[in-house]
């Protein structure tokens, strides 16, 4: 099946995304259970709150996503192998184009250094992948990222799978049944990311 925008929105209507393997076959993924973060109960450490404070970075929106998604599919150490595929590049950036996929960067000056990018359907913002090139870059921007959705109006925040990394920021995992309500209520917010 070629992965086109309008099976990508259906898909996440639904509750399911996919994920390349290494051959580039396309699988669709509805876990249970599903990873959240909530977003009232967002943490930040104490040294990421300190980092934070102390700036040096210059946080940005939607203005290098290609290039996030480009790095987040580099190989990186302990994962050599990604799951975004040049095919899911291209049907993302279109996702983008049309205002459904959105990127948080994280710069050094003119480097981009660090980012996340995934995809906003109504209230429902679904965290797809991060890089990082700099010590807690990605890290920032996950917090710039849960401020804007906050701010915006959002009530879902899916991260997919659990990682010790998202669990010291809050994330929990529901019952793909919990996971479908809270979807079907995020889905009938008329919210924007931008």
């Amino acid at each position: 099946m070629t992965l086109t925008p309008s099976i990508l929105l259906s898909a996440y209507c639904q509750g399911c995304f996919p994920m390349a393997e290494e051959d580039g076959t396309v699988y669709w993924y509805d876990p249970d259970p599903r990873t959240i973060i909530p977003l009232d109960a967002f943490q930040v450490s104490r040294s990421l709150a300190r980092r934070l404070r102390h700036g040096g970075f210059t946080v940005c929106y939607d203005t290098a996503f290609r290039e996030v998604m480009t790095r987040c599919a580099e190989p990186a150490p302990g994962r050599e192998q990604t799951w975004i595929s040049n095919e899911f590049i291209e049907v993302y950036s279109r996702l983008y184009e049309a205002g459904f996929a959105h990127s948080v960067e994280t710069w050094m000056e003119d480097e981009l250094v660090g980012g996340v990018y995934g995809v906003s359907i109504g209230g429902l913002f679904a965290g797809e992948s991060m890089f990082s090139r700099r010590a807690d870059a990605s890290k920032i921007a996950l917090v710039h990222l849960v401020e804007r959705l906050r701010q915006k109006g959002f009530s879902l925040f899916d991260v997919q799978f659990t990682t010790s990394h998202l669990q010291r920021f809050g994330a929990i995992e529901v019952s793909r049944d919990r996971y479908k309500q809270l979807l079907a209520q995020a889905l009938t917010l008329d919210v924007r990311f931008a």
